[in-house]
């Protein structure tokens, strides 16, 4: 076996060992465990989120970039904001229930303030009607971050501000994704924000399930609050 395929047997077992962790306290220890290789790991994956949904974000917004207020909602390690970063974002703050996640976030040197909450379990410590743009990447999928918190996100972001969300959209998440997709569109109806654009892309990580092949597909959610 070659040393490629190796390490990409390792990070797949990696990856498969996180959805065994049923609690989450259990899911916590494990991310704390896993912080110090995470980025490594996903990069073994070609985890393509976080640079989709920058990009997403950069596509549409028009105001002064580095003054922009950023909330970065499970940042982990600070992926996102690194991308975001490149494209001219500067001003970032950053919420994961992670510690060992948040530390190295935190030596990053790219956020303002780090905060360590669960998702669905705490509100978020934000002031609502705040930031210019709120971003989650990774965290809305089954047996994570439950469907509602998008309404926190939406909280947290000021009137016009943009709310970036993705998910995966292959077999193991298809009843999330719908619940997902339904929540959304239901906040539209109720006048919360609007939808700006939907992207489904096809490469969105290499597949660690035994029942999938090459790449898994994912989506990127851009919503403007009203």
């Amino acid at each position: 076996m070659s040393a490629v395929t190796d390490t990409f047997e390792h990070v797949k077992a990696v990856i498969k060992s996180v959805h065994k962790n049923a609690t989450s306290r259990d899911k916590i220890n494990f991310y704390n465990s896993w912080a110090e290789h995470y980025e490594q790991d996903v990069a073994v994956l070609d985890y393509r989120a976080p640079s989709l949904a920058a990009h997403c974000i950069s596509s549409h917004f028009s105001g002064e970039r580095e003054a922009a207020a950023v909330l970065d909602v499970a940042c982990g390690t600070g992926l996102v904001a690194k991308q975001l970063k490149k494209l001219g974002f500067g001003n970032f703050v950053g919420i994961d229930g992670s510690k060992g996640m948040l530390e190295l976030a935190r030596q990053s040197g790219l956020y303002q303030d780090l905060k360590q909450v669960m998702l669905g379990e705490e509100p978020l410590p934000i002031q609502s009607d705040l930031f210019d743009v709120v971003v989650i990447v990774g965290a809305l999928s089954v047996g994570h971050a439950p469907v509602a918190v998008v309404r926190d996100l939406c909280k947290s972001a000021k009137p016009g501000g943009y709310i970036c969300m993705t998910t995966r959209s292959n077999q193991d998440n298809q009843e999330y994704k719908g619940r997902l997709d339904a929540e959304l569109k239901q906040m539209e109806k109720e006048g919360l924000w609007t939808c700006v654009e939907v992207t489904e892309v096809e490469d969105w990580e290499r597949a660690v399930r035994e029942h999938e092949d090459g790449y898994i597909s994912g989506a990127v959610y851009l919503y403007k609050k009203l």
